[in-house]
C-alpha cells in the first residue's frame, strides 16, 4: 500500500485558489467553538450548576466539560463514515454545520435551563464532531502530486488560523460573559458559525470534490473480518479471533457498569476496548486474508493498524491538553489575578489565560518552520513528524510538572500570581504545535485514499480517549481509600493528579519514541 510519488513528478504546482474559502471558514468556525468552549467551565460554575453543592461544583463542571469534549471528538466517526461512503466531504460538512448553528442558538436561548443548555451542547458536539475529521482532509483533497509540497504550508496556515480565531475568542468571550451575560457571550459564537457556513458555501463551485468511495468487496472491515474468521487449515487455531472475542466480552462488561460509571465513561471504555482487541486480533491473523483479498488491500489494512498504534500513544497528550480549559481554570480561580507588567497594572479574568495558547501557537509555528527546524536539520537532527510528536508529548509532561508545583504552593497557603501560569502554557503550547499540527498532516498522508475521512476521525477519537482518561482519574480520586492514600503522601489531591498526568505523559513519550523508530512512513497524496 506504499505509494511513493513518482520520481518524474515534481511538486512545483501553484497553490489552489479555493484554499482561502476553507481557511476563512475554519477561522470563523474555530472562533465559534473556542468562544463557547473557553467560557463553558466558568459559566457552569457561576450560573448553571448553582443547584450543586459549592464544594462539588467545580468537579461537576469539569465532568460536564470533559463529557462534552468526548462527544465532540467521538462524532467524527459518524461524519467520516458518512462522507467516505455516501455524501462526500463538502455535503457532510455543510449539513453538519447547520446542526452546529442550531446548537449555538440553544446555548444562547436556554442559559437558565439545564435540559435546554445540555441539548445545545449535544447539538454542538454532534455538529462540530461531524465536520471535524473532514475539513482538514478536505484541504488535503485540493492538492495532488504536482503541488503537494505546498500542502504542509497550508496545513500550518490551517492550524494558524484555528489559533487566530481561538485567540480572539479566548480574549473577548470572558469579557462578554462578565459584562453582557451568557445570552450575548454564547450568541456571538453562533453568529460566527453561521458566517463560517456561508463562506464555505460560497466557494462550492471551485472545490475539488473527491467522490465517496463505492462499495468495496475488499474494504478495511471486510479484510479484517476475513482475517479473523478464516481458518486456513483444519485444526489450526485462531488466536486473533479469541483476542477479538475477549474484547467484545469486556466491552459488554464495561457497558454493564453504566449504573456506577455513567453511560459516557462506560460506552467510551467499551468502544476503546473493542477497537483495541479487534485491531490486535486482526494483526495477528492478517496474512490469512491474502488470496481472498488482493495484496494491496491486505497491506492497506496493516498500514492502518500501524497508524492506530500511533494514535493510541498520543491519547495521554490529549488528557493533559484539554484540561487547560478545566483544571487550569479552577487553579487560576485560586490565584491572584492582579498582574503588574512594566509598571502597568491590570486584572486578568482566569478564563482569559487560555488566550496565551493560541497566541503562542501563532508565534511558534512560523518560528519552528523558519528557525528551529532548519537549525536542527543543519545540526543533523532531522525533525521528522514522529520525532516532533515524541518531543511534543514530553513537553506537555513538563508543563504539568510546573502546574503541579504551583498547586503545591497554593495548597500551602502561599499567594501565587496568575502570571506564573504563563510558563506551563508556553510548554504545553510547544507540545501542542509539535503533536497536533504535525498529527493533522501525518494522519492525512498516511491514510489510504478510500479511508481518509475515517482515519481523520480516528485521529480525533484519540482526543475522546484522552478525555476519558481524565474522567476515569477524576472518578478514581472520589474514592475514600484513594483520597486517604493521596493525603498520606503529603500532597493535595489536585496537585497529586497533576503529577500523575505528568508521569502518564512521560511514559507515553518514551513508548512513542521507541515505536517511532520502527514506523515506516508512506505517501498517500493523490496522483
Amino acid at each position: 500500500m506504499n505509494s511513493p510519488a513518482p520520481a518524474e513528478v515534481k511538486s512545483t504546482g501553484r497553490m489552489p485558489r479555493q484554499i482561502p474559502y476553507i481557511i476563512a471558514n475554519e477561522g470563523c468556525e474555530r472562533f465559534s467553538f473556542y468562544g463557547m468552549r473557553n467560557i463553558l467551565t466558568p459559566f457552569l460554575i457561576s450560573t448553571l450548576l448553582l443547584f450543586v453543592a459549592e464544594s462539588e461544583r467545580a468537579g461537576e463542571a469539569k465532568h460536564v466539560f470533559h463529557t462534552f469534549m468526548m462527544g465532540v471528538y467521538f462524532f467524527p466517526l459518524l461524519g467520516g463514515w458518512l462522507a467516505d461512503r455516501y455524501f462526500g466531504k463538502y455535503n457532510t460538512i455543510f449539513w453538519f454545520s447547520l446542526i452546529y448553528c442550531a446548537g449555538h442558538a440553544c446555548l444562547a436561548i436556554f442559559e437558565h435551563s439545564v435540559e435546554g443548555f445540555y441539548f445545545g451542547l449535544f447539538l454542538i458536539a454532534f455538529g462540530s464532531g461531524g465536520i471535524k475529521p473532514l475539513v482538514a482532509s478536505f484541504v488535503g483533497d485540493q492538492f495532488d502530486q504536482t503541488n503537494k509540497s505546498k500542502a504542509k504550508v497550508v496545513f500550518d496556515a490551517f492550524y494558524w488560523i484555528i489559533n487566530f480565531g481561538s485567540f480572539f475568542a479566548s480574549l473577548l468571550m470572558p469579557l462578554f460573559l462578565r459584562d453582557y451575560g451568557p445570552s450575548v457571550a454564547f450568541g456571538i459564537p453562533g453568529i460566527l458559525m453561521f458566517i463560517a457556513t456561508m463562506v464555505l458555501w460560497s466557494g462550492k463551485k471551485q472545490y475539488v470534490h473527491v467522490p465517496p468511495a463505492p462499495s468495496d468487496p475488499h474494504s478495511f472491515l471486510r479484510v479484517v473480518r476475513t482475517a479473523l474468521m478464516k481458518q486456513n487449515f483444519p485444526g489450526q487455531g485462531r488466536p486473533g479471533l479469541a483476542v477479538a472475542g475477549f474484547g467484545a466480552a469486556v466491552a459488554v462488561a464495561s457497558l454493564a457498569m453504566t449504573p456506577s460509571w455513567g453511560f459516557v465513561i462506560a460506552a467510551c471504555t467499551a468502544l476503546v476496548l473493542l477497537l483495541a482487541c479487534v485491531g490486535i486480533g486482526a494483526s495477528m491473523q492478517l496474512e490469512r486474508a491474502r488470496g481472498v483479498h488482493p495484496d494491496i488491500a491486505v497491506d492497506g489494512v496493516r498500514a492502518v493498524l500501524r497508524i492506530l498504534i500511533v494514535f493510541g500513544l498520543v491519547t495521554p497528550f490529549w488528557s493533559l491538553f484539554d484540561q487547560k480549559a478545566s483544571t487550569w481554570i479552577v487553579q487560576a480561580n485560586a490565584m491572584s489575578t492582579e498582574v503588574n507588567l512594566l509598571g502597568w497594572s491590570f486584572e486578568v479574568i482566569p478564563a482569559q489565560m487560555q488566550a496565551l495558547n493560541p497566541l503562542l501557537v501563532m508565534i511558534l509555528i512560523p518560528f519552528n518552520n523558519l528557525v528551529l527546524f532548519p537549525l536542527l536539520t543543519k545540526m543533523g537532527l532531522l525533525p521528522t513528524a514522529l520525532r516532533r510528536m515524541t518531543a511534543g508529548i514530553a513537553f506537555s509532561a513538563l508543563a504539568w510538572i510546573v502546574v503541579g508545583n504551583l498547586q503545591v504552593q497554593l495548597d500551602s497557603g502561599d499567594a501565587v500570581s496568575i502570571a506564573w501560569q504563563i510558563l506551563p502554557y508556553a510548554l504545553l503550547t510547544l507540545g501542542e504545535v509539535l503533536v497536533s499540527a504535525t498529527g493533522l498532516e501525518f494522519a492525512y498522508s498516511q491514510a489510504p485514499a478510500s479511508m481518509k475521512g475515517v482515519i481523520m476521525a480516528l485521529w480525533y477519537l484519540a482526543v475522546t480517549v484522552g478525555n476519558l482518561w481524565v474522567l476515569i482519574v477524576n472518578a478514581g480520586v472520589k474514592n475514600e481509600a484513594v483520597i486517604a492514600h493521596i493525603e498520606s503522601s503529603g500532597v493535595g489531591v489536585m496537585a497529586f493528579q497533576m503529577y500523575f498526568f505528568a508521569g502518564f505523559a512521560l511514559l507515553a513519550a518514551a513508548i512513542f519514541g521507541l515505536y517511532a523508530k520502527r514506523y515506516k512512513m508512506v505517501d498517500h497524496y493523490r496522483g
